[in-house]
């Protein structure tokens, strides 16, 4: 059922059936709102939206610690949920994706005084504005105080993407209400059912009714209502950069407030003094965490001459020695991607990087495996930075190279992209990879690794995104900035 200022109401549109990727089968079904229900969603979070804001931060916070202790304490059967819906490896759906949920929940519910409010800042009106304040009989005091201190958005449109059904939406709900927004969640039609949970044990945790609302459903005028609704004063999206322009195009028009997480196409600097061992295991994350379906993955390699053929070889062997099946299985470390219609998507990329003239080194055909959407773990070798392969997310676990002569080059191969998430440079010089970063066109670089700081800000440049959260910059994402000035 759904979740509508705070009751759970059967959909008006019935419900449609979610399918495990991993063995076709049916994990359960989820509900079909309308836009009538989408609305009376986003009414019910704006009228909670009020009492809700001036709950004291320290309530608010404790809300969120009860959730998260309830999430912990269900993480198995959760995990197996995620893991029906996703296809994720067990230890992906325990660890990275409720794991990751939880302990985004406790991050937001124990907020720092320091990251409430801003520094208190105090400008003198000097000379003729003092006389100019005197004359209008504003106070004749030399001095003006002014503090700028965070307000609450409003109520918060949260579009989830379907590769982590957890993480994704706990990034977004737990720092929207840490700040005091009320929050309407659309979560992806491939795994609704994981986002259902959460706000069940946010139920259970004492959220007040109608500040988190959940509504699905396949039809696109339920994201289109979820977003465009007049009770909205901000849209969360995480998605392909398409959707994120169709998105942008409707807040625009009313001047709504986004944080839009978008496509990347993550470039892998490989210089020729790099740690290829480093390197490889980096890379070849790509193919097994989430099965290539992470807009932060290494997907586009760009190597030096002097590693470039070692690279490849390494890449290719290390491709060949990941099993790929059945995710529920303690040695898997490929599943499947999400549907049969994204498997034929990444097939088809492929066979367009054989057509424009990629040497398939390995992978490349689809696993024999009696059911699931499985792609092997593909690599695509004597790529050029203008083919559509090396240009275009694949979102599969699918790997292109790239060869490079001078640094220059390669800087500028990276940068020549319409993406800018994160990019990655390999380099046994730190002071070099440094410079390097400072210079490549993406929202974050990870240097000599593909691990994230869960503090540092997160977004992209160019088509990658609008915005920066987690951390603290989830929390300046979720608010407004408000100037208070005073005569002294």
């Amino acid at each position: 059922m759904l979740f509508v200022g705070g009751a759970w109401v059967e959909p008006d549109e019935g419900y449609y059936e979610v399918v495990d990727p991993a063995t076709e089968g049916i994990v359960g079904r989820a509900p079909e709102a309308s836009r009538d229900q989408v609305r009376a969603a986003c009414a019910a979070a704006r009228e909670a939206f009020g009492p809700w804001s001036r709950t004291p931060p320290e309530e608010r916070a404790a809300i969120l610690g009860r959730a998260a202790d309830i999430m912990r304490a269900r993480l198995l059967p959760y995990a197996e949920l995620a893991q029906a819906e996703t296809g994720a490896t067990t230890g992906t759906a325990r660890g990275m994706q409720v794991g990751v949920g939880v302990a985004r929940f406790r991050r937001y519910a124990r907020v720092e005084p320091a990251e409430w409010p801003i520094a208190p800042q105090v400008n003198e009106a000097a000379g003729g504005a003092s006389h100019a304040l005197r004359a209008m009989g504003a106070g004749g005091a030399g001095v003006m105080g002014a503090v700028a201190v965070r307000q609450p958005v409003g109520v918060v449109t949260c579009v989830t993407s379907y590769n982590n059904p957890w993480a994704n939406p706990a990034g977004k709900v737990a720092p929207a209400l840490a700040m005091g927004n009320a929050v309407v969640v659309k979560p992806a039609p491939q795994d609704p059912l994981s986002v259902y949970r959460m706000a069940e044990a946010l139920e259970a945790a004492g959220v007040p009714r109608g500040v988190v609302n959940v509504v699905s459903g396949r039809a696109v005028g339920i994201g289109e209502t979820a977003v465009s609704s007049p009770d909205v004063d901000m849209v969360s999206f995480t998605g392909s950069t398409a959707v994120g322009q169709r998105i942008a195009e409707v807040c625009g028009r009313d001047m709504r407030r986004q944080l839009m997480e978008l496509g990347g196409k993550g470039a892998a600097v490989v210089l020729d003094d790099a740690d290829l061992a480093s390197a490889v295991a980096g890379i070849g994350t790509t193919f097994s965490f989430y099965s290539g379906q992470i807009c932060t993955a290494p997907t586009r390699v760009l190597a030096q001459r002097g590693v470039y053929d070692r690279l490849v070889e390494q890449l290719a062997a290390y491709a060949r020695r990941l099993k790929v099946g059945d995710p529920r299985e303690p040695d898997t470390v490929v599943g499947p991607v999400i549907s049969s219609a994204h498997r034929d998507r990444v097939e088809s990329y492929v066979e367009l990087g054989r057509k424009e003239g990629a040497v398939i080194v390995t992978g490349g055909e689809r696993p024999s495996l009696e059911r699931g959407f499985y792609v092997a773990p593909t690599l695509l070798a004597d790529c050029t930075n203008d083919m559509r392969v090396a240009r275009e997310e694949i979102f599969g676990p699918v790997v292109t190279v790239v060869p490079f002569d001078e640094e220059e080059e390669g800087i500028a191969l990276a940068n020549d992209s319409d993406y800018g998430l994160i990019d990655y440079v390999w380099s046994r010089d730190v002071a070099k990879a440094f410079r390097v970063a400072r210079r490549l066109r993406a929202g974050g670089v990870g240097i000599n690794t593909v691990g994230r700081n869960m503090e540092a800000p997160f977004g992209g440049f160019k088509k990658s995104g609008v915005g920066r959260d987690v951390g603290s910059y989830a929390l300046h994402a979720y608010s407004e900035v408000q100037a208070i000035v005073w005569p002294g």
